[in-house]
């Protein structure tokens, strides 16, 4: 199991986290950041066709509707999902896949800011 808190540096815009359990089991677990409003959830699954990894980030605020007016509470959440089968990858070749994945999101011919502009 991940340490209780996952604490994570600030790194601008994001403040520092503090994820702490609120419910877990043997296949995920689910954390809370109080402080902030962010969630944060593990899941993982195997069978025979393979392994499944899951993450999400969420967070929860009070947001004016641009239509009526009215706050309400609204979520918005970033998930990770890896999916493996069950022969071809060893641990190291499916964390570099992983590493792949963020290394070119984090690229300056990517980027967040263009991903979620809709570029691709």
């Amino acid at each position: 199991m991940l340490a209780d808190p996952i604490t994570v540096a600030s790194s601008s815009p994001n403040p520092a986290f503090s994820f702490a359990v609120v419910k877990a089991d043997g296949y995920g677990s689910e954390r809370w950041d109080t402080a902030n409003g962010y969630q944060l959830t593990f899941n993982h699954s195997t069978n025979g066709s393979g392994e499944r990894h899951y993450m999400k980030v969420s967070q929860t605020l009070n947001a004016t509707s641009p239509y009526t007016g009215q706050v309400s509470k609204q979520t918005a959440f970033i998930s990770l999902s890896c999916s493996f089968p069950p022969f071809g990858w060893d641990a190291n070749a499916k964390a570099a896949l992983l590493k792949a994945l963020t290394d070119t999101l984090a690229s300056s011919a990517v980027t967040p800011a263009k991903f979620l502009g809709f570029q691709s």
